[in-house]
This record gives structure tokens, C-alpha cells and sequence, in this order.
């Protein structure tokens, strides 16, 4: 929902009369991924997409339907081979759409996406009922169907903290806030921490590693990126987060240099199973070393880890499945 907040925003200070429509099944090639949603008014306005574009004109009738009748239902369809390479996909697939009246437990999930909280809906695809529940459980990014139940977790905007104003981060906030991360920089160095090398951050924080990461919300929506390189900031930033539930902990450095890191923590009282959750050389290996090309590799291993993939080639994945 996150996606189309801005317009459900305007629709209801509008007082307009919503639906919400969001893909609850696929099979084949969907164009759109489980929890994708589409909204229409009754009064013909539209914003999301629950298909790339190719049965939107349909889910706006079965819209129409549901807001006149005022009850949600299941929409089935099917995705033609043709219409499904006209939207990028090599072959057709099948998709099941619930639409439902847009009602108070909605706006309560907004509120919620306004305020960065997290929360998790669940949905009775049969009888339409709602239940909203405080937070999401670790390992629940992705919506799930769960019998006639539609499970959405929706956790707090996912904020990528690089820890290293350095060369590399450049692009790597780049590439972040095109995914959608909200990006906080942090060194202890002002002339590194600067808006004209880091337009596109949402904070930039000139301070020590551990006094910074003390004012910053740490929890599996949280990614952290070290990329300082250099004891003085690394161990800090590295005893700020060790221990704490967050998404993703990545240090830049060889294998020695993070063995060093290790042996120096360990010797602190650092436990074995904290130590092995930093991804220490950070990133996927895509066989290039520019700074473009590292930062690529770091936010794929960013992703993997967020969305439980294995960052290996697709072909590979397809022939073990």
C-alpha cells in the first residue's frame, strides 16, 4: 500500500468512494508479485497497478461492482500469452485479484505507513474481515496466503545507514534511493559527509560511528553498511550494531582485515553467532572492482538478504528448484 499512500492520502481528505484491489495469487508468470494493489475510486480515478497494465481495465469494472455492492470478492484471471509478452513476460500465467471496499481498518493501515511503524494485515478472503496486529515477526517480508487468509507484513521503510562517506558510497546512496531505501550517511569526517557528494541522502550525520548509531531506530527493517575501513571507525560502528536485530550488517575489507576486525571483538566477549552475521568481504562477487560496480554488488546482497534470496544466477536457482 505504501506505493499509492500520496493518492489514497488526497482520495480520502477528498471523501471519495475507494476500492483496493491486491493480487493474492499467481501461477506462471504473473506480471505483478503477491500484494501488489490497485486502487479506483467510483468516481473513475486510478493509481497502483495489480498487473503492469494488462487486465487493469477489468479489475476497474470488477472495482465498480464491489463498490456498489459493498462487499469484497475474488476476481480470477488469466494472462494470454500474448498480452503477457506485451508486458515483458516470455510466457502467460494466472493471477487471483481481491477487491474490496477501501474501510476504516485501511485508513488505520495508512496512519501506520505515515508514522514509519511497522504492522501486519491479515485478510479473510471469503468473509472480507480484517485484522490489523501490531508489528511484523522477523523473517515475514513478503505477503504470504495462508488458506483464506492474506497475510501483509509491512515494516518500517527500509533504511539503508552507511557507515563511511567514502568514494564507494556515492553510488551506493544513488542506487539505494532508487530502490526506494531511506539512506542515512554517517563519518566523522565533515568533508567527506557533504551535501554535493551526497545529494540524493535523507540525513547526512557528521559524528564518531557509536555516538551516531545511538540515535538511530535498529530493527530488521534497519541495513547497515560499513565502509570506513579504518579500526578507528569500524570496531565502533561494528560494537554499535552486533547483538542488535537489524536487517543486514555489511564491513568493506579483505578477509584478513575482517578476521582482524573478528579476533579483536571476539577477545571483547563478542559471541560466535553475532560475529557470523556480518557479511565480511561485503557484497556479491560480480567480478568488477569500480566503485559503480562494488556498490552494485553490495545493495544485491542488501536485497538478497532482505528478501531471502540466494544471490546466485537465476539459471542456477531454476535447476535446483
Amino acid at each position: 500500500m505504501r506505493e499509492i499512500l500520496s493518492e489514497l492520502r488526497e482520495w480520502t481528505d477528498a471523501g471519495e468512494e475507494i476500492a483496493l484491489a491486491t493480487v493474492v495469487e499467481t501461477w506462471g508468470s504473473s506480471p505483478r508479485p503477491l500484494g501488489s494493489k490497485m486502487a479506483v475510486t467510483k468516481s473513475g480515478k486510478m493509481a497502483g497497478s495489480v498487473s503492469n497494465g494488462c487486465i487493469e481495465g477489468a479489475v476497474f469494472e470488477e472495482a465498480q461492482k464491489v463498490l456498489k455492492a459493498g462487499k469484497g470478492r475474488i476476481a480470477a484471471f488469466g494472462v494470454a500469452d500474448d498480452v503477457a509478452f506485451e508486458v515483458g513476460l516470455a510466457c502467460g500465467g494466472h493471477i487471483e485479484v481481491f477487491v474490496e471496499p477501501f474501510g476504516e481498518t485501511h485508513r488505520k493501515v495508512m496512519a501506520i505507513l505515515e508514522k514509519n511503524e511497522p504492522a501486519t494485515l491479515r485478510t479473510n478472503l471469503v468473509s472480507g474481515e480484517l485484522e490489523l496486529i501490531d508489528g511484523t515477526p522477523r523473517g515475514s517480508e513478503l505477503p504470504r496466503r495462508e488458506g483464506d487468509w492474506f497475510v501483509e507484513p509491512y515494516r518500517r521503510a527500509a533504511h539503508l545507514v552507511i557507515i563511511g562517506a567514502i568514494h564507494i558510497a556515492i553510488p551506493l546512496h544513488r542506487l539505494a534511493k532508487l530502490m526506494g531505501y531511506r539512506v542515512t550517511v554517517i563519518d566523522a569526517r565533515a568533508k567527506f559527509a557533504t551535501r554535493e557528494r551526497f545529494p540524493e541522502a535523507d540525513e547526512l550525520v557528521v559524528a564518531w560511528p557509536d555516538e551516531a548509531m545511538a540515535k538511530i531506530r535498529l530493527d530488521p527493517a534497519t541495513y547497515v553498511v560499513i565502509l570506513t575501513h579504518d579500526p578507528k571507525f569500524d570496531l565502533p560502528a561494528l560494537r554499535s550494531v552486533l547483538g542488535k536485530d537489524v536487517g543486514y550488517i555489511g564491513a568493506i575489507g579483505s578477509r584478513k582485515t575482517n578476521q582482524n576486525r573478528f579476533d579483536k571483538l571476539r577477545a571483547e566477549g563478542y559471541t560466535e553467532e553475532q560475529l557470523s552475521r556480518v557479511h565480511g568481504p561485503i557484497g556479491l562477487d560480480l567480478g568488477s572492482r569500480g566503485a559503480e560496480e562494488t556498490a552494485l554488488g553490495i545493495i544485491a546482497e542488501v536485497t538478497a538478504e532482505r528478501y531471502g534470496g540466494t544471490g546466485s544466477g537465476m539459471k542456477q536457482v531454476k535447476a535446483t528448484a
